[in-house]
């Protein structure tokens, strides 16, 4: 998943009526959501989840598939509703009002792009290990991670189109590699790997899809785009739908793959880098690099476009008043104080914990924001039309996922979802304090 630049809600405009620019066509708008969903995230939770569902996990991709196509509803409801370049950060707003709650989401929306960032370095850490050693050690792959936000940090102080102008390209290339590794590789599954006795109960299922739910939340850039489209009142439905439906495709796709190539045993020992392991039964050691590769490729651009998206949050943030004014500011080259501490704030995640209690928080922040987000919509369904049933599942299937990952998170490991709490509690106490010192208010759209 990989994020764009989020305009507040202050600049954004969001009438109902509004035409677009027609700049944004159905193919861009869907390339944009797959992009969003097929990021990094699949090739750094795919291991974390085998872990949780075992050769099952293709029915916890499938499961995480309908929470996000739930909330796709939602979102196209809210979309076409109130089509503006602010995207959740907007639907928040009209849903609950200027408040401390909603710029409390704000600032945690920011820390879920912090912890997304740390997944992603972590998995490039991982895979880029397996080119020095056979068993890389901790502090190797945590060094190479750092090393990764570092030099992207870097990129972007001196200009992020050094790296934004092959974005396509890398998001074309990681496609056509994951869709020849699954058409070869569906062919050679062995279905003793897949056989339901093999199978964990139910809880390790559902486990593993709120695990995996980071892996396809980047739907919602898709709405974005709206104030962009010709006519987002028809294009914006089917271009979410259309991205999510076939992303799923592919997950179902790859982890059939996965599970009926390699062993639970197997992938448990290789879970950071359990893509690239299951390419080498089929495509040999040709395959685990040409994999590894097209991780590298895609958790640099990832780190790129979230570091990017989440400092402009940042900086918007500061700039509207709801942090420092300072972290608005350039501080060196092109490099604002909100990319600098951004960046450090990842390093520290990445520090206290591995790749799988960053994938637990993740999944678990961004469980909580498209809640959020539905919530609100239950309070405006007058005015989107959409269907109560429909919206309250989206929310109540979000929570439930939430609720079950928090369990799993707390049972494997306690200090993330402790961590996550004080984070959230934290963000809420800022906003407080912030808004009760300075007197700053959101401007409603």
């Amino acid at each position: 998943m990989q994020h764009s630049t989020v305009k507040s809600v202050a600049s954004g405009s969001s009438s109902g009526t509004r035409s677009g620019t027609g700049q944004i066509g159905m193919a861009a708008a869907v390339s944009i959501g797959i992009g969003g969903m097929v990021g990094a995230g699949i090739f750094s939770i795919l291991g974390v989840v085998a872990e949780a569902a075992g050769n099952a996990m293709w029915a916890a991709f499938a499961i995480g598939g309908v929470v996000a196509l739930l909330s796709t509803y939602s979102y196209a409801k809210l979309g076409t509703r109130y089509p503006s370049a602010g995207g959740a950060v907007s639907f928040l707003v009209v849903g609950y009002g200027d408040g401390v709650f909603v710029g409390g989401l704000n600032m945690f929306m920011w820390a879920g792009y912090i912890i997304s960032l740390a997944l992603y370095a972590m998995a490039f850490g991982n895979y880029a290990a397996t080119f020095i050693s056979t068993t890389p050690d901790p502090v190797l792959i945590k060094g190479l991670a750092i090393a990764s936000v570092l030099l992207v940090t870097l990129l972007n102080a001196f200009g992020a189109k050094v790296m934004g102008r092959g974005e396509t390209i890398i998001v074309g290339i990681k496609l056509a590699i994951l869709i020849l590794f699954s058409v070869i590789g569906l062919y050679f599954v062995k279905g003793e790997n897949l056989s339901p006795s093999q199978w964990p109960g139910p809880e390790s299922v559902l486990f593993g899809a709120g695990l995996l739910f980071i892996g396809y939340e980047g739907f919602g850039l898709i709405t974005n785009t709206a104030a962009d489209m010709r006519d987002p009142k028809k294009m914006l439905p089917r271009a979410l739908y259309t991205a999510v439906i076939l992303v799923i495709i592919l997950y179902l796709a790859v982890s059939l793959t996965v599970s009926g190539n390699l062993t639970n045993a197997e992938i448990e020992r290789t879970r950071d880098y359990a893509l690239a392991e299951a390419a080498k039964p089929f495509l040999g050691e040709t395959g685990f690099r040409l994999i590894a590769i097209a991780a590298l490729l895609s958790t640099a651009s990832a780190i790129n476009a979230t570091l990017f998206g989440s400092a402009n949050i940042c900086y918007m943030i500061a700039r509207d008043g709801e942090l420092p004014k300072r972290l608005s500011q350039i501080e060196w080259r092109q490099a604002t104080g909100g990319l600098l501490l951004t960046a450090a704030l990842v390093i520290v995640v990445m520090l206290m914990f591995d790749l799988a209690g960053i994938a637990m928080m993740g999944s678990a922040a961004f469980l909580l924001l498209y809640a959020a987000v539905n919530g609100g919509h239950l309070r405006i369904l007058k005015q989107t039309g959409a269907n109560p049933f429909l919206v309250w599942l989206a929310m109540l299937t979000c929570l439930a996922m939430f609720c079950i990952l928090a369990v799993y998170t707390y049972q494997k490991e306690p200090a993330a979802i402790i961590a996550l709490v004080g984070i959230a509690l934290a963000a809420f106490a800022f906003e407080a304090i912030y808004r009760h010192f300075t007197g700053r208010r959101i401007n409603l759209p």
